[in-house]
């Protein structure tokens, strides 16, 4: 967003959206990743059995018998396959007493999948833009939020941001560094206290239909100091503001330097719109829920396209993705089976063919040509789209909620524990990994005519 600001941030120059954000991440130095990927496969590698036997019995002279010779190749064949297994990273660095292991045991785990013959669905930008930073980046942020957030106010953040969001939020603003930020929507006020890290001295404005100091009087909240609250009986909605003159109280002219984040569960077309009339270019949806689930129409089910690659679903019953989604509804809470994805009609798209919004007040049925003319729009003002990874594998953190086959690849793999214990995220309670929900970074521009 700010070109100086990227600049600052810079170890080698690099042009903005130049870097893939769906590759595996290393660690943050070649030393450091050599040590790490030498750890995590002392664990895993074990000695070749199969040429040990080879050559005892070569030894001995036994590989002259015909009928030793064909048992011997036999026992070549188990001993590869055996080898085979430890080998596999998925096999060895999951306890054999979790469901997520023996998931992975019978070919269920789906944790590098395509899930079957679907995938995440990705927005299509103008332009085919991406995100400036990189994998490493997000690495080099890990081990810097952990501190920060083991300092955070309200330890329990129930029905609000857990450490995945929270750490997005908190790189994201880092990163582009905007002379302002909007929130529409604060709860108990987690996500100004997460912004507040990271822009020390930036002013804030918040649109919250309760003031977080309500929730003062029966237990931990954060109340900020340099934020404008629009809340309780001066509550505005986030559509209704007259942004322009708002912003120039804060002495904001150039709307391009400033970062809205909406946390309000509305639908998120509707706000699409009303941030694009603004003149608004930055914004973050805390709540991309996937298709099938939650309480608002997003933008991963409205790119949830058959012409977008891993978008696109079958509500036939004796299907393949039924069959597999039955499956990967036993080990996640938040997998979607085909009766809970189809309404009426075989209607999948947004919610059971709803197009939801208002904390699911309103359950508005939609058709699918309405759903498709939806991902054109947003094609059409789309440069950039970045879903956030979780910030680990479900083996690490040990999270049994979101399907990780229907999210971006973790910031740090399963079987990386080292890696995973260096950043201190093994530090952090596992309940707050269970709030993944495809959390995801827009930026937007009129279509040029």
């Amino acid at each position: 967003m700010l070109d100086r600001a990227f600049s600052a941030r810079r170890t080698q120059p690099h042009s903005l959206f130049d870097v893939p954000t769906s590759s595996a991440v290393s660690d943050v130095s070649p030393d450091a990743e050599s040590a790490d990927l030498l750890a995590d496969e002392s664990k895993t590698k074990k000695p070749h059995l199969y040429v040990l036997a080879s050559n005892y019995m070569s030894g001995l002279g036994l590989v002259k018998s015909p009928c030793l010779c064909l048992s011997l190749c036999l026992l070549l064949i188990v001993f590869i396959l055996f080898s085979l297994m430890l080998n596999s990273r998925s096999f060895v660095c999951l306890s054999s007493y979790d469901p997520i292991s023996r998931a992975s045991f019978f070919g269920l785990d789906g944790l590098d999948s395509d899930f079957g013959s679907l995938g995440v669905p990705w927005c299509r930008s103008k332009q085919g833009k991406t995100v400036e930073w990189t994998s490493k980046d997000l690495v080099k942020g890990l081990e810097e939020f952990v501190p920060i957030y083991e300092t955070r106010p309200i330890k329990n953040n129930m029905h609000g941001m857990g450490f995945d969001h929270s750490f997005g939020l908190w790189f994201i603003v880092q990163w582009l560094r905007p002379d302002i930020m909007i929130e529409s929507g604060a709860f108990k006020g987690h996500s100004t206290w997460v912004m507040r890290q990271a822009m020390p001295d930036t002013p804030i404005i918040s649109l919250t239909p309760r003031h977080p100091e309500k929730y003062l009087k029966k237990g931990p909240a954060y109340v900020d100091e340099n934020c404008t609250y629009f809340a309780g009986k001066d509550f505005v909605d986030f559509g209704s503001v007259d942004w322009e003159r708002v912003l120039k109280k804060h002495g904001i002219s150039d709307f391009s330097k400033v970062l809205v984040f909406f946390d309000d569960h509305q639908n998120e077309l509707k706000r699409l719109k009303q941030a694009l009339k603004a003149g608004f270019n930055h914004l973050i949806f805390e709540d991309n829920y996937d298709t099938g689930t939650g309480d608002h129409y997003s933008l991963r089910q409205i790119c949830d396209q058959f012409y977008i690659r891993g978008g696109g679903h079958s509500c036939f019953k004796d299907s393949d993705e039924a069959r597999i989604r039955s499956k990967r509804k036993k080990f996640w809470e938040k997998a979607v089976d085909i009766d809970e994805l189809c309404g009426p009609h075989e209607a999948w798209w947004g919610v059971r063919g709803e197009l939801r919004d208002n904390f699911n007040h309103n359950n508005t049925p939609i058709s699918y040509g309405e759903h498709f003319q939806n991902s054109r729009f947003v094609e059409s003002i789309l440069d950039v789209y970045w879903e956030l990874p979780p910030a680990a594998g479900p083996s690490l953190t040990h999270q049994t909620r979101y399907d990780p086959a229907r999210a971006p690849t973790p910031i740090v793999e399963d079987g990386r524990y080292r890696m995973f214990k260096r950043l201190g995220l093994d530090r952090l309670e596992r309940s707050v990994f269970n709030g993944y929900t495809q959390m995801v970074y827009l930026q937007i521009s009129k279509l040029e005519t």
